[in-house]
């Protein structure tokens, strides 16, 4: 198979499915379901069924973003972006015969529901890893090859030699989306590098940090174009086995996992001889317990293995020694859902996006107190005063924005006179904190800078496996002491021990866990210094 017949197979799809005059889709993603999103498909659907033939057509689609505004409705022509569609929040069934009757000729959009078109919210995104969310139903293989899904991967095969594919990665500027920024060409090449034998490629969707949900959304909206970028990157080093690694309580993303997979191999866009080339590639899921360590690499591999989750020390690397001994692979769901646009249009058109050493876009989930909470996708280099008070639309209720958490346990609190900051790889470090999968936690006035800080080092407390002391017993300690600050029942020598072990910790615990879990300490004791001593005794 080659361009030519996918996209004669599309037009044989396009002209099956008798595409109607105006498409009415309903998010019907996690966070929408929860909101009632349910009913209200089965209301638009029994309305559209007494419309004129080929008027409209109802169907369920992924994550449009919104999600505080949820259930979302959009309307909008067969596969056109959601910048083009008339979208409805907070729609209820009972808003289905309005809705219905505004498609007619002639008729006005229902204004009471309708988000204004130049909201900020979608007008200042700019969506590649998000562009089919919320226009192609997640359960359709038919619906992903229509709107040029597989394009990438028949590209690949058909036009592309392994090392022709790592060299538009490397042009690209990748670098990995689950929060250590590694290049995501020159992992690719150690891999390829490595001698011919068994190879595997993972998808590392143990999403865990508090606040984060760019991963369930993407699987939940987009499942097969992640299983596009894994093909294609076990094509580029060599491997014909793939895992996804993804936790038990995303039962939506699971399930849509399941069918895409199912319905991409009886395609012959999965298993053997894919799309009638020599290439064999195959994927499994796998079901992660809920550890927050087992997104480190080596734990998930162990957990994989069918072990204890549990980092062990570096090197060897997975690119050397990975799953069962073998060169492995592992990237996140958002690193793979990037290379196929990447094949399609180009290293260079990627690298022509962000900044100069963070390229192309980037997935943040708004949560916390934000009016507009939610999954949004901009440019490398988008300042963080324009993503929370532009795009995100502010804080809520007249009160003072304080504080936003950034890259989760893993990361720190960002004052807001450094506010005008952009988001990218590098300038957040300096601020001691990181990027990291792209959570970001809003905090208002409200908010108590020890107790923000005491919950994070909580969560890294329990989810610490124990195999390394510093981790172990320096999560414990450190929780201990900033409890005592918290109650007003520290002195100075108590504060004085925290910052020691902050250091200790992170310089000697084994993995990024422990490594990594001082920073909400560090960050909230760098800008917010004076809450922790006006509670000192």
């Amino acid at each position: 198979m080659n361009l030519d017949d996918l996209e004669e197979l599309a037009a044989k799809y396009r002209a099956e499915s008798k595409e109607p005059d105006t498409e009415i889709r309903v998010c019907m993603a996690a966070s929408c379901q929860s909101s009632g999103a349910g009913p209200v498909l089965e209301a638009l659907s029994a309305a559209c069924a007494d419309t004129p033939p080929g008027q409209c057509a109802v169907k369920g689609v992924g994550c449009m973003g919104l999600c505080s505004a949820g259930p979302l409705v959009a309307v909008a022509a067969p596969a056109a972006p959601l910048d083009e569609a008339i979208i409805y929040r907070d729609v209820t069934a009972a808003d289905a015969p309005d809705i219905l009757a505004s498609i007619t000729p002639g008729a006005a959009p229902v204004e009471r529901l309708r988000i204004p078109s130049d909201m900020p919210f979608f007008a200042r995104q700019h969506r590649i890893v998000l562009e089919n969310s919320g226009i192609v139903d997640p359960d359709s293989f038919r619906g992903y090859v229509m709107v040029g899904g597989y394009a990438g991967m028949v590209r690949a095969l058909s036009e592309m030699t392994p090392q022709d594919v790592i060299n538009e990665v490397t042009t690209s500027g990748l670098r990995g989306r689950g929060g250590g920024g590694y290049p995501t060409g020159l992992k690719w090449s150690t891999v390829a590098k490595m001698p011919p034998g068994q190879k595997y490629v993972i998808c590392n969707a143990d999403e865990g940090d508090p606040g984060a949900f760019m991963d369930r959304a993407v699987l939940e909206s987009d499942p097969h174009r992640v299983l596009e970028g894994m093909a294609i990157a076990a094509y580029a080093i060599g491997a014909n086995k793939g895992y996804v690694y993804v936790r038990a309580e995303y039962p939506l993303a699971v399930e849509r996992l399941k069918t895409a997979i199912r319905k991409a191999k009886r395609t012959g866009f999965l298993g053997n001889h894919i799309c009638e080339t020599q290439f064999n590639f195959d994927i499994e899921i796998r079901l992660g317990a809920g550890a927050f360590v087992c997104g480190e690499e080596t734990a998930l591999m162990a957990s994989i293995e069918g072990g204890r989750g549990q980092p062990r020390p570096r090197p060897p690397y997975p690119a050397e020694y990975g799953l069962w001994g073998c060169p492995t692979l592992i990237n996140n769901v958002e690193s793979y859902a990037n290379i196929p646009p990447i094949i399609s249009n180009g290293g260079q058109w990627f690298a022509g996006i962000g900044t100069e050493k963070s390229k192309g876009t980037k997935v943040f989930a708004l949560a916390g107190t934000i009016v507009n909470t939610g999954l949004i996708e901009v440019d490398m280099g988008t300042h963080l005063r324009d993503i929370i008070f532009e795009i995100g639309g502010g804080i809520p209720d007249g009160k003072a924005f304080k504080a936003v958490q950034t890259g989760g346990p893993s990361g720190g609190c960002v004052p807001e006179e450094h506010l005008d900051i952009p988001v990218d790889y590098d300038s957040l470090k300096t601020l001691g904190t990181m990027m990291g999968s792209g959570g970001m936690i809003v905090m208002d006035e409200s908010s108590n800078m020890v107790d923000v800080a005491r919950f994070f080092m909580e969560f890294c407390m329990d989810e610490s496996c124990g195999k390394c002391i510093p981790c172990r017993a320096g999560t414990q300690q450190m929780h201990g002491l900033l409890d005592k600050i918290a109650k007003a029942q520290a002195s100075r020598a108590d504060l004085e021990l925290l910052e020691e072990l902050c250091e200790v910790v992170q310089a000697t615990s084994l993995c990024g866990l422990g490594q990594t879990a001082p920073n909400p300490v560090l960050s909230t004791l760098r800008y917010f210094r004076h809450e922790y001593e006006e509670k000192l005794g």
